[in-house]
């Protein structure tokens, strides 16, 4: 899972195809996140001591995450992403589209670095 709390993404699929919003929560566990804004539904409130009116409330509901997409900031477009391990062994999220890279994932790692070319005698 490559997306992170705070993330601008894009809705694939849905009645919100199209928009953008911010990622606000992620539940790992399902394999979904809840986006500012996106996939709102009205709960129905009963009258009660603390709420004598009732009334209905607006709330945000999780959305798959094969249904967003994370947004490529050098082209502005929704983008897939993959991951790559530069020369030093450091591993980055990369966009499929551009090839930018989005952000780093770990420190560098020896064992993941580019092995110098073997002199041929």
């Amino acid at each position: 899972m490559y997306i992170r709390k705070d993330d601008i993404v894009e809705v694939l699929a849905g009645d919100d195809k199209g928009k953008r919003g911010k990622v606000v929560r992620l539940l790992t566990e399902k394999g979904k996140v809840v986006v500012e804004g996106m996939n709102r539904v009205y709960k129905h409130l009963k009258p009660s001591r603390g709420n004598p009116q009732g009334g209905r409330l607006s709330k945000e509901m999780p959305i798959a995450l094969s249904n967003v997409a994370l947004i490529d900031p050098s082209t502005n477009k929704a983008t897939r992403v993959g991951i790559k391990y530069l020369e030093d062994g450091s591993k980055v999220l990369v966009s499929k589209k551009s090839g930018v890279t989005l952000r780093s994932l770990s420190k560098a790692n020896a064992k993941y670095a580019a092995k110098p070319a073997a002199v041929a005698k």
